[in-house]
C-alpha cells in the first residue's frame, strides 16, 4: 500500500517537476552539485520527493540510497512535506525540567500527530528542538517565528485555536 507521499501519488506534469529535471540536467557535470540541487528542490516542494531522488540518481548515476543518505544526513532536509505551521517545541534541560514534555504531550494529543509528523489538514507539523535560545522563558515553544513563553499544557489549546481560527 502507498503513503501519502510515495511516488505513485506524485505529478509530474507539475511545473515544479520540470523546473527541478532541469536543474538536475544543468548540474550533472558539475562536481558536489547534489547539495544545492537538494537546496533547490527543498525550496521549491518544501520537502524532497522521492521521485525527485529518483531522478537525480539517474542523471547524476548515483545510488538513490546515496542521495537519500544526504537527504538525512542534514537537518534542514525534510522527506516529508510540512505543515503551513511549525510547531517547535524546546527540550533543551531548562524547558524539560519545567515541563516541556507535558507540553509536547499536549500538542501530540491536540493535533493527533506524533513528533516530526503534520497534521492530515497540512496546518500544523511538530517538531522537537535541542534549545531555542529562550530559557528564561522556559518552558517554550515556536510557531513559526512566534515565541511563547512560561507555558502549560492548557495554554496551547488556546493557541492553536487562534491558529485554527486564522484559516
Amino acid at each position: 500500500m502507498c503513503e501519502k507521499n510515495c511516488c505513485c501519488n506524485f505529478d509530474e506534469n507539475d511545473d515544479r517537476f520540470s523546473n527541478i529535471k532541469q536543474i538536475i540536467k544543468e548540474h550533472k557535470a558539475v562536481k558536489g552539485a547534489l547539495i544545492p540541487v537538494l537546496h533547490e528542490t527543498q525550496r521549491i516542494y518544501g520537502y524532497i520527493p522521492e521521485r525527485i531522488m529518483q531522478v537525480a540518481s539517474e542523471e547524476f548515476n548515483i545510488p538513490v540510497s546515496e542521495i537519500y543518505g544526504v537527504a538525512t544526513f542534514y537537518s534542514q532536509f525534510a522527506l516529508e512535506p510540512k505543515g503551513k505551521h511549525i510547531i517547535k517545541v524546546c527540550l533543551g534541560t531548562a524547558c524539560y525540567v519545567k515541563g516541556s514534555q507535558d507540553i509536547m504531550d499536549r500538542l501530540c494529543s491536540l493535533l493527533e500527530i506524533q513528533v516530526g509528523k503534520t497534521t492530515e489538514d497540512g496546518l500544523f507539523t511538530l517538531e522537537a528542538a535541542r534549545c531555542l535560545g529562550g530559557c528564561g522563558l522556559a518552558p517554550v515553544m515556536m510557531i513559526d517565528d512566534k515565541v511563547y513563553g512560561k507555558l502549560i499544557p492548557d495554554d496551547v489549546i488556546k493557541i492553536i485555536e487562534e491558529y485554527k481560527a486564522l484559516e
